[in-house]
């Protein structure tokens, strides 16, 4: 069954339990003109629809993951699966051809041998998507009944549903947290499985990075997975030439807006400097491409440098650095703005001029936010892919030389994982052990920004 009708069923039927619990609350009032409900009659209505629709959507989340299972079993136990073979990629994708046609996904098989799967299939959707039905409709009658007979008077529904509704916020906040640590637990369980086969002295200090897919994964190469140029060139181009676009700009940007801008210029100025978050990074691949990049080569051959390359780490980091002035700008306005005015009066008032303001009483008291900003800003320019992708090349060079083609973690994560090899290939699981460690990196930069916003926090509170 589609969840999207589990879940137009559950509105619908909460929709109903609404209606009739608003109802029943109401006849409390019409039989007893002066006593007093305990809750108004809102809600008791929500108390009885959030009965109904919290269960029907947890029980669709449940069987959305169950039900291809059993319909899977049901199929594989009938006697049309008994010439499938016992396992591997064949039988599938046999499975999944005669899946699709059985619910009208496609039209017909590509493999002869899916055909006498397909009626097998239909049946079993047929009867499960009726079981999930029945057990839909059970579970949302059962609770809405039971919460519409607990309806009275004096029962205090509003209590409740704030209860709910808090449980429910509460597993909201739980579902990010979850899935960071469902996304940390998978990464340390394949960077597990490829260290076992390259240690991670020659990953994290091998000066070399070339993995061949094609090799034997028996005997892997440790010289070919030297990751430290990928380190470098994450660093040099996301957190040093990016940043010294970033940071500069950024700041100016910022002072300019809080001390030197006029409200209706500030009003016209800010967002549109905040336009440049939301271009796609896709765009900045193709400005550094086709704009900088050229540029950039062109520049460094007329002022004598011959092997300057079409493709090189100057060109994603100028890009970069433009694509991240909005976090730097943004953070480090909304430092300086909440610096107490009485600060900067006080300054003006014992003779500083705005210039010397700035420099010894706004920017010092505003670097905590100042520099968690930067933090945040080198944790999205070191995951940055696109612009590394179009515009840096794919070499793995370990050089301090900005013109010439470097590559990130990135972008080798992505190369590793949209191949043909197998997953358990050690060039393949490298793609993990890469993500691991710009995950930690990322995690360390965020964790030292939290420590310093709060430190700005408790300064100004």
């Amino acid at each position: 069954m589609p969840p999207s009708l589990l879940l137009l069923l559950a509105l619908g039927l909460g929709l109903a339990g609404w209606l009739a619990a608003r109802a029943r609350a109401w006849s409390f009032r019409r039989a007893e003109p002066g006593v007093r409900l305990a809750a108004l009659p809102s809600y008791h209505a929500w108390y009885v629809a959030l009965w109904v629709v919290v269960p029907v959507l947890l029980f669709a989340l449940v069987w959305n993951v169950a039900s291809p299972q059993l319909v899977n079993q049901a199929v594989l136990a009938s006697p049309a699966a008994a010439d499938l073979p016992p396992f591997g990629m064949q039988r599938e994708t046999m499975l999944a051809e005669a899946r699709n046609v059985a619910s009208g996904a496609a039209p017909a098989v590509f493999n002869p041998g899916a055909r006498a799967l397909v009626e097998p299939f239909r049946e079993a959707l047929t009867r499960y998507n009726l079981i999930g039905l029945a057990v839909t409709l059970i579970l949302a009658f059962g609770t809405g009944v039971w919460a519409f007979l607990r309806l009275k008077p004096d029962f205090a529904a509003r209590t409740r549903v704030e209860r709910m509704v808090m449980v429910v916020l509460l597993l909201a906040s739980l579902v990010a947290i979850l899935t960071t640590f469902g996304i940390f637990l998978s990464l340390v369980v394949e960077t597990t499985r490829f260290f076992g086969m390259i240690s991670p002295g020659d990953f994290l200090f091998g000066t070399h990075w070339g993995p061949d897919p094609m090799s034997s994964a028996a005997n892997p190469d440790p010289s070919r997975y030297g990751a430290l140029p990928l380190f470098w060139g994450t660093i040099y181009i996301g957190a040093i030439i990016a940043m010294l676009v970033a940071i500069p700009l950024g700041m100016m940007c910022a002072v300019y807006l809080t001390q030197y801008a006029s409200p209706r210029w500030r009003k016209v100025l800010k967002p549109s400097l905040e336009l440049l978050a939301g271009v796609p990074t896709v765009v900045y691949g193709y400005f550094a491409a086709l704009t900088v990049a050229p540029f950039v080569r062109d520049v460094a051959r007329s002022v004598g440098i011959a092997n300057a390359s079409s493709e090189s780490a100057l060109a994603a980091g100028l890009v970069m650095g433009v694509m991240i002035i909005p976090f730097v700008s943004s953070m480090a306005d909304d430092s300086i703005a909440a610096v107490p005015q009485a600060m900067r009066d006080g300054s003006l008032a014992m003779g500083a001029t705005t210039n010397e303001t700035i420099r010894r009483v706004l920017i010092p008291a505003a670097l905590p936010g100042i520099v968690a900003g930067v933090m945040l800003a080198i944790s999205r320019a070191i995951g940055e892919t696109m612009i590394v992708v179009m515009a840096a090349g794919a070499a793995a060079n370990l050089t301090v030389n900005p013109f010439e083609a470097m590559t990130t973690v990135t972008f080798q994560i992505v190369a590793m994982l949209t191949g043909e090899g197998s997953f358990d290939h050690p060039a393949t699981l490298s793609a993990f052990a890469l993500g691991f460690v710009l995950f930690m990196v990322t995690l360390a930069l965020n964790f030292i920004a939290l420590r310093v916003v709060k430190r700005f926090r408790e300064a100004y509170d």
